[in-house]
């Protein structure tokens, strides 16, 4: 599979989405609320600081073709740039799913890992297959990346989420339109994005931002030990944060939730509520973070570890605030 295949096929499978589009994100500058801070505590003025230069430095990107995200394609397919092998296909081929497209006509291995995921995937693929060069791809429907930086030689896997230690070529995730974390309010996984973009965009304009509650918000389960501080703080101090466990497939005693009973699922139009909404990591990227952003709520993301193929585009202090994945109670407080 050449280069210039893979990248062409990056930009028309990006083009669907129009991640950029103004009404996808929230500006911090979009936020109506008298600033509270000391200029003479130290942690306030490095923040106001980070704020202000955040602002000088900001030049919001003008979506054409795949402009705003080129650099990430690029970048990602950088250990290619010479081609790509055909020991290069067979090593990946273990680490995903085989499609193959020939004359427009698309094929798949008879075995999925996640059939819901690969119903994602073939639902983008077959809008885009009449533009499209014949080709063979492996796609990663786990949710680990499968191409370390540091053993073996890189393979040309797409993944929808990694951290730097991994080369593989991030793509836009199944669950855009199904595939995503199942609960029991998405029972078939959360997904449809055109439906929730619109359900959200709803919600925004029912919850302007004088009506929301004014105390921080998380509901999830616990994928991640990063997410125990907020949940600690909430217990401690509930008029400042409402964050609580839920369940998950692996849920099996009340120490998968720090020993209390799970709480009940909020559906993501009940975020909206919130002024502030928090994002952890899962076990790759969060699935719910391009939602969270639709409330037109403060959006406080944890970590930068992991990355989608958008993320590149949000800028903190200018989209969302940055916490760090090793925050304390006492840090998010």
């Amino acid at each position: 599979m050449k280069y210039s295949i893979v990248l062409f096929y990056m930009c028309k499978l990006i083009q669907l989405f129009d991640c950029n589009k103004s009404d996808s994100v929230s500006r911090l500058e979009n936020i109506k609320e008298e600033p509270i801070y000391n200029l003479y505590k130290r942690e306030d003025n490095e923040r106001l600081t980070s704020l202000l230069t955040a602002k000088t430095q900001y030049t919001p990107c003008t979506f054409n073709n795949c402009s705003c995200y080129l650099d990430v394609i690029l970048k990602d397919l950088e250990p290619f740039k010479k081609g790509i092998t055909a020991n290069m296909l067979k090593s990946a081929k273990q680490k995903g799913t085989r499609y193959i497209l020939i004359g427009s006509k698309l094929y798949r291995d008879s075995y999925c890992m996640f059939p819901a995921r690969c119903s994602g995937i073939e639902y983008f693929l077959l809008k885009i297959k009449n533009k499209l060069p014949d080709l063979d791809m492996i796609i990663n429907t786990r949710d680990w990346p499968q191409v370390s930086r540091f053993h073996g030689i890189p393979t040309p896997v797409f993944s929808f989420s990694k951290t730097q230690d991994f080369l593989d070529i991030m793509y836009p995730t199944w669950g855009f339109w199904e595939g995503g974390p199942a609960i029991k309010l998405y029972p078939r996984g959360l997904g449809r994005w055109d439906i929730h973009r619109k359900s959200l965009t709803n919600e925004y304009y029912e919850w302007p931002w004088d009506k929301k509650k004014s105390i921080g918000f998380f509901r999830g389960s616990r994928t991640s030990s990063e997410r125990d501080s907020l949940i600690m703080l909430s217990r401690e101090s509930p008029s400042i944060v409402d964050a609580a466990y839920t369940k998950n497939q692996a849920w099996k005693s009340e120490q998968d939730t720090l020993f209390e009973l799970p709480a009940e699922e909020v559906s993501l139009n009940e975020h909206c509520r919130y002024k502030y909404l928090f994002n952890f990591r899962g076990v790759a990227a969060s699935f719910r973070l391009k939602h969270l952003f639709l409330c037109g709520s403060l959006v406080f993301h944890v970590g930068d570890e992991w990355k989608e193929f958008f993320y590149s585009s949000l800028k903190p202090w200018i989209h969302f605030i940055p916490v760090e994945s090793t925050a304390s109670k006492e840090d998010i407080r």
